[in-house]
């Protein structure tokens, strides 16, 4: 595991007798305005005209310009020694550009406007994020708001993703309202752009699982094989399993652990392939998202059965993930029966 990749200086970096800055108005700036005209000009080479994302959007990409312009401000009240890459916020920005490049392309070849992925994509990025905090804040309360007592220590705790903290379902939650309603102000079709993007989605996924390998969070229970993995002292999976009482406080590193990030990374990854094949094969609209559903819940549910960082809930065995993959499996298999039972209302009649 990784926590901590590196460490950016606020300052900027030197090379040879110049020193570079990074944040202010320094390399961070020139990317954004970089990215922010390669935007605009796409958008006019796709439409015949200039415009603007949409106002949540635009808000975002200001927002981002701003806290990069008073990093060097606020930046060493918080982290003295640099500003942090965590492994985990790194994995999470290469899954969400990667997932965002595969659906751009295949939102082209089915259609939709140029300007459709990019809006959405933030839409998902904010209400998947707000999502997956607020299931863990929930589920973890107890750990999340551990010696809390003021409002300041409160609020930290909150926004705090440095010890993991934010639950995959949770996300997908969060980002199925915004989904909708970003369908619905924009009047596109949910299945049809749905099937679009499901195949975007595990690719996003597979790469945060690796980074909760970097992070240490989602570990296994213990395992004997080959390939278990093992935890330093002070690390995510170390402090949850000396907290419950399992490991020795001066224990130097956690005993052998199931990967469980791996095994969930290569799931998110496969489901990625299988749905992009399938779209070529599929009958009509909201098929790819339906064999999504049911993939990622019944992989997900035997998972867990390895998964060493959640208890059972409710009187039984099942955790609560675990739970919810049923619901989104009983949800895939309900969205199966609808399509079928609409193509046959839209089927015309054969002749006697």
């Amino acid at each position: 595991m990784r926590q901590v990749l590196f460490r950016i200086p606020w300052d900027g970096i030197p090379i040879g007798d110049y020193w570079l800055p990074i944040f202010g108005w320094g390399l961070l700036l020139l990317v954004w305005l970089g990215f922010c005209a390669w935007t605009l000009y796409d958008i006019r080479r796709q439409t015949g005209r200039w415009q603007l994302p949409d106002a949540l959007s635009t808000a975002f990409w200001i927002a981002l310009a701003v806290a990069i312009i008073q990093a060097p401000v606020f930046g060493p009240r918080m982290a003295p020694q640099g500003a942090p890459l965590y492994g985990y916020g790194a994995m999470l920005v290469v899954g969400f550009a990667a997932a965002m490049w595969l659906a751009n392309h295949r939102a082209r070849r089915e259609g939709f406007p140029p300007e459709t992925i990019g809006d959405l994509a933030i839409w998902l990025f904010l209400a998947g994020i707000g999502g997956a905090r607020t299931f863990y804040l929930v589920q973890y309360h107890e750990i999340a708001f551990a010696g809390v007592q003021t409002l300041p220590q409160f609020l930290f705790a909150v926004v705090n993703l440095s010890s993991g903290g934010i639950v995959l379902y949770g996300s997908l939650i969060g980002g199925a309202l915004a989904y909708f309603a970003f369908c619905h102000l924009r009047k596109l079709p949910p299945l049809t752009l749905a099937d679009v993007i499901t195949p975007s989605i595990f690719v996003g996924i597979g790469f945060g699982r690796i980074g909760c390998l970097l992070n240490g969070c989602c570990f296994g229970d213990r395992c004997d094989l080959p390939w278990c993995v093992q935890f330093p002292a002070e690390s995510v999976p170390w402090l949850a399993l000396v907290q419950r009482g399992f490991l020795a406080p001066d224990a130097p590193h956690t005993p052998p652990l199931h990967p469980t990030q791996i095994y969930s990374a290569i799931d998110g990854f496969l489901i990625a392939g299988l749905t992009l094949w399938y779209h070529r094969h599929r009958r009509r609209s909201g098929d790819v998202l339906a064999l999504g559903l049911l993939l990622s819940s019944a992989t997900r549910f035997l998972i867990e059965f390895v998964r060493g960082d959640e208890y059972g809930q409710w009187g039984t065995s099942l955790t609560i993930s675990q739970w919810i993959s049923l619901v989104l499996f009983a949800v895939g298999m309900g969205l199966l029966a609808y399509l079928s039972r609409t193509n046959r209302k839209a089927a015309p009649a054969q002749p006697a």
